[in-house]
């Protein structure tokens, strides 16, 4: 029966993995039609609670939910299919994108294009999330000292450091209800927990002993993926900066084959951690990938299992969810950041960039247009008229 409902998981996983196109929030809404309402699998509440635990501990929410609904559904081999499945076609995907970009032809001004896209995209991220996670002065506060304090300094650890009070702002100022309901969800054993905390503890171990060779590669992508998958918080748009800014200050690549690559999750359905496969992929092939996207989502998944046994006895606490609201404020701080430079300030190196980025914008927050078709419209739009965007033969070389 457990090896039956875990190739139900992979079969329903693999499905979303190919149609969940939106980015987190989409996704949850897409998990509920299917796994809710259609298959009844677990209930509202349910539901509800494991959403609520995996947007108060870091790491990709969507995908975290979709791995402990597995293991609800068919224990370990449960959660792991959930993952494989819906991972697996956008990191593919992303993947041989990036290995194939090289030999595409006019790459200058489809880059151009993507970069135009991603700012449209992330701008429309901070405003809806800024509506949700800052609604009131206190925690609109903690979101512009966040990102101040980030724009002050260009050093690759100042996105982590400017967190750490935010959380305690939150657990200070904030006072929020506690939850009511307590929906029943199953803990992992003492022994689950053990090992993956365990195993989490040597992911970080890792971390340490990887920062000892700077100078290999390989060593920084694996390093940077889980410094990222460990602290990201608020979804797949904050992983921007966290991933950026160590791999492009080493020169393993540029900020325009990173913010393509970026781009160019928006365009592919499932969860956009993977364009960890992308980057993966333009540092070290195929093998370069795997490694990626493994390190960028072990952390969270682990410590989504791992922590459930806690949170379901203390995580209703009003002073956990005061810290984790200050934190949800600080994301939009840091993503705020990130829109100044280096989106805005990349986008606007062409004189279209902005007015395409502008017009994304607007197909996103008006008429709601998919963030998929916008990022294959922006592209198109360079192609086809890469004079309207200031693009002559030398300024696409250039970007090539």
């Amino acid at each position: 029966m457990s090896r039956q409902r875990a190739l139900e998981v992979l079969v329903v996983f693999a499905r979303l993995g190919l149609t969940s196109f939106g980015g987190p929030i989409a996704h949850l809404a897409h998990f509920r039609r299917e796994l809710v309402e259609r298959r009844k699998w677990l209930g509202d509440a349910a539901y509800a609670h494991l959403v609520a635990y995996c947007q108060f501990i870091p790491g990709p929410s969507s995908s975290q939910v979709g791995f402990l609904i597995g293991w609800q559904r068919a224990g370990v081999p449960g959660a792991l299919a959930a993952f494989l499945a819906f991972t697996a076609p956008s990191a593919v995907l992303l993947a041989t994108a990036a290995i194939a970009c090289a030999s595409i032809g006019h790459a200058g001004a489809w880059i151009a294009g993507m970069k135009a896209a991603v700012l449209g995209i992330v701008a429309q991220a901070v405003l809806s999330m800024a509506r949700s996670l800052c609604p009131d002065a206190p925690r609109a506060s903690i979101a512009a000292a966040v990102a101040i304090l980030c724009m002050s300094s260009s050093a690759p650890w100042t996105q982590v450091a400017a967190l750490v009070p935010a959380a305690l702002a939150g657990a200070a100022f904030l006072r929020l209800d506690a939850r009511q309901d307590d929906p029943g969800i199953a803990s992992p054993s003492r022994t689950l927990t053990v090992v993956c905390c365990g195993l989490l503890a040597a992911l970080l171990t890792t971390v340490v002993v990887l920062a000892a060779w700077p100078g290999d590669p390989v060593g920084l992508l694996v390093t940077t993926c889980l410094q990222a998958g460990s602290l990201v918080f608020g979804g797949g748009h904050v992983v921007l900066p966290l991933l950026r800014d160590p791999l492009v200050h080493a020169g393993l690549m540029t900020d325009d084959q990173f913010l393509a690559g970026y781009g160019a999750a928006q365009a592919v359905p499932g969860p956009l951690f993977t364009v960890s496969a992308w980057i993966g992929a333009v540092i070290a092939g195929w093998s370069g990938a795997v490694l990626a996207v493994l390190a960028i989502f072990a952390p969270g998944l682990l410590l989504a299992l791992g922590g459930l046994r806690m949170f379901n006895r203390l995580g209703g606490s009003p002073d956990a969810r005061g810290m984790v609201a200050g934190l949800n404020a600080g994301v939009v701080g840091l993503l705020g950041a990130a829109l100044w430079s280096p989106i805005g300030s990349g986008a606007a190196q062409h004189p279209g960039g902005i007015p395409l980025a502008l017009a994304a914008f607007i197909a996103l927050e008006v008429w709601r247009v998919p963030a998929w078709l916008v990022v294959i419209c922006c592209a198109g739009i360079a192609i086809l008229l890469p004079s309207w965007l200031g693009l002559d033969h030398g300024a696409i070389a250039a970007i090539s």
